[in-house]
C-alpha cells in the first residue's frame, strides 16, 4: 500500500513527543510497521506517484505508437505472398544506404511491415531501422529506433525509468521500486492484524471498505481494502523493477552468477574458431528485450534469406531477428521474440555457408530464475499478455495513484483542530518503538534488515536515512523540552 495507512489517531495530538509505554511485546512490532509504514509513504510516496503516472503511459505504447506511427509499422493492404528478405533489403538499401546493415526483423503479424534495421554511425546506442511492406517489397518510412523501440516509446522508456536524467535519474525509480514491497507488506500486516473490534467480521471487513465509516476511518478503509486486492500486482512491480535497477539489478546479477541460473549463451562461433571472451553480458542486460544487433560492412542480402530458411527448418516460428556473422569466424544468430505467451526466444547459430545449425539455445532449457527474471520483465514492460497485461498493469497504476492521495488525505485528516492546537497536518506515531520490541525479534530482525540492506543499497542508504533523521529529530524535541 502505497502511502501512509492504517493507525489509530492519537487522542492527544503531542502523543507523538511523549515516550512509548514501557515493556517489551508483540505490540511493538505493530507500532514499529505503522511508523514505517508512515514516514516510507510520506517520503517515498511522490516516486511512486510519479513511477505510476510514467507507468501508466508507457503501458498503452503499442496503441501509441500505432496512432503516431501506422504509416510506418503498418501495411498498406494484407498481400498473399511475402517477398524474399533480399529483395525487401535491396528497397530499404535503396532509400537508405548509410550505415551498414545491422539485423532484419520478419513482421509479428500480417498487417505489420519488416524492420530492416541499420547501425549509422553518429547515433550512438541508437539506429536508423526501414520499415518495409513484405509484399510489396516497398518502403513505409524510417525511425531513429532504440533497442527496437519507436521514439515515442524510446522517450516514455527513459521518462518512467530515469525521467530523462540519466543514470543520476534512475535512483528515483529504485528508491520507488525498493520501498514499494516494505510499504505494501507494512500495510497489509497493519490491515490484517487490526483487533477484531477495529473491523467487521469476516472476509468483507479485509476485502471491502467500510461505507458506514466517516471521515479518517472512511478513508482507511478505502486505501487499505484496495491495497489488499492490488498487493500481488504491487510486490510484482516492485520486484521485476529491481531486477534491472542500477544497484539492486547488480546484486540480482550476482546471485543469478551464485546459483548458475543465468540464461545459457549462444555460441555464435563457427566450428573451429577460437571462444569468445567473456563479455559479462547475456539475458540480464538487455532488459529492453530485443537483443543487439551485430555489424557488417558487406552482406550478402541473399543470407539473410538462407539464414532464415535454416532457423524456420529448426522450428523457429513466429517473429524472428536475423543478425548477420560479426566477422567471418562468427556464425549468423537467428533469434525468436515471441512475446505473447506462450512465449517463444531459442535463438539458434547458422553457417550460412553449409545450411547448419552450429549452435542452439531453447527457452525450455532456461534455468527457472532467467525463465522467471525474463518472463517478470516482460510482464513489467506489458508484452507478456497483450493488451491483457496492459489493462492490468494499467489498473494497478490507477490503484497505485488511488492509494498515495488517499494515504495523504488521511495525514490531512488526521491533523489537530482544536483552535489552541492546529496544524496542517497530522502527528506521526510515536516515537522510540524499538524499544517495545521482542528480543527475539531484535535477534532475527537486525541481521535480516542488514541482509536486505546490502542486497538493496537504495533501500538500505534511504532507510539509514530515515533513522538518522528521526533519531537527530528526538535529541531536538528534547533538548528544547529540557
Amino acid at each position: 500500500m502505497s502511502s501512509t495507512t492504517e493507525h489509530a489517531p492519537p487522542a492527544d495530538p503531542s502523543a507523538s513527543a511523549d515516550p512509548p509505554p514501557a515493556g517489551r511485546s508483540w505490540q511493538g512490532v505493530r507500532a514499529l510497521l505503522a511508523r514505517l509504514h508512515f514516514y516510507a509513504g510520506v517520503f517515498v510516496a511522490p516516486f511512486l506517484l510519479v513511477a505510476a503516472l510514467t507507468g501508466l503511459v508507457y503501458a498503452f505504447t503499442p496503441q501509441l505508437d500505432q496512432l503516431v506511427y501506422g504509416e510506418q509499422l503498418s501495411v498498406q493492404q494484407v498481400g498473399g505472398q511475402s517477398r524474399p528478405l533480399a529483395e525487401q533489403i535491396a528497397a530499404a538499401r535503396a532509400a537508405h544506404p548509410e550505415g551498414t546493415l545491422a539485423s532484419v526483423i520478419t513482421p509479428p503479424g500480417p498487417e505489420d511491415t519488416t524492420r530492416v534495421v541499420l547501425s549509422v554511425p553518429g547515433l550512438g546506442d541508437k539506429q536508423r531501422t526501414v520499415f518495409v511492406d513484405p509484399y510489396t517489397a516497398k518502403v513505409r518510412g524510417a525511425l531513429t529506433t532504440w533497442s527496437g523501440s519507436t521514439p515515442l516509446t524510446a522517450w516514455l522508456d527513459d521518462l518512467h525509468r530515469n525521467l530523462h536524467l540519466g543514470e543520476t535519474g534512475r535512483l528515483y525509480s529504485e528508491v520507488a521500486a525498493s520501498w514499494l514491497w516494505v510499504i505494501a507488506a507494512g500495510g497489509l500486516v497493519l490491515w490484517l492484524g487490526r483487533s477484531r473490534g477495529q473491523r467487521p467480521k469476516g472476509v468483507r471487513g479485509v476485502l471491502l471498505p467500510d461505507r458506514t465509516a466517516r471521515g479518517v476511518r472512511r478513508t482507511r478503509s478505502w486505501h487499505a481494502a484496495t491495497g489488499v486486492w492490488l498487493a500481488l500486482g504491487l510486490f510484482f512491480l516492485s520486484a521485476t523493477g529491481l531486477t534491472w535497477s542500477q544497484y539492486a539489478g547488480e546484486r540480482f546479477g550476482q546471485f543469478l552468477d551464485v546459483v548458475k541460473g543465468g540464461a545459457p549463451k549462444l555460441d555464435s562461433r563457427l566450428p573451429g574458431a577460437p571462444p569468445p571472451a567473456a563479455d559479462g553480458g547475456g539475458e540480464h542486460a538487455e532488459h529492453a528485450g530485443h537483443g543487439g544487433a551485430g555489424q557488417s560492412a558487406a552482406v550478402d542480402p541473399a543470407d539473410f534469406d538462407s539464414a532464415l530458411a535454416v532457423a524456420r527448418g529448426a522450428g523457429l516460428g513466429g517473429t524472428v531477428t536475423v543478425t548477420p556473422a560479426a566477422d567471418a569466424s562468427s556464425a549468423w544468430v537467428v533469434a525468436q521474440s515471441d512475446n505473447v505467451w506462450p512465449v517463444h526466444y531459442d535463438k539458434v547459430a547458422v553457417d550460412v555457408t553449409t545450411g547448419d545449425v552450429t549452435s542452439r539455445t531453447r527457452w525450455a532449457d532456461h534455468p527457472l530464475p532467467a525463465q522467471l527474471s525474463k518472463l517478470g520483465v516482460q510482464g513489467h514492460m506489458g508484452v507478456l499478455f497483450g493488451l491483457a497485461n496492459q489493462i492490468v498493469l494499467a489498473l494497478v497504476a490507477v490503484g497505485l495513484i488511488l492509494l498515495t492521495v488517499w494515504g495523504y488525505r488521511m495525514w490531512w485528516q488526521r491533523r489537530p483542530t482544536r483552535t489552541d492546537r492546529k496544524a496542517a497536518v497530522g502527528k506521526p506515531p510515536v516515537r522510540g518503538t524499538w524499544r517495545r520490541l521482542p528480543l527475539p525479534f531484535l535477534l532475527v530482525g537486525v541481521p535480516a534488515v542488514a541482509a536486505i540492506g546490502w542486497a538493496l543499497p537504495v533501500l538500505g542508504v534511504t532507510l539509514l536515512g530515515f533513522l538518522l533523521a528521526d533519531v537527530t529529530a528526538g535529541l531536538v524535541r528534547r533538548r528544547r523540552t529540557a
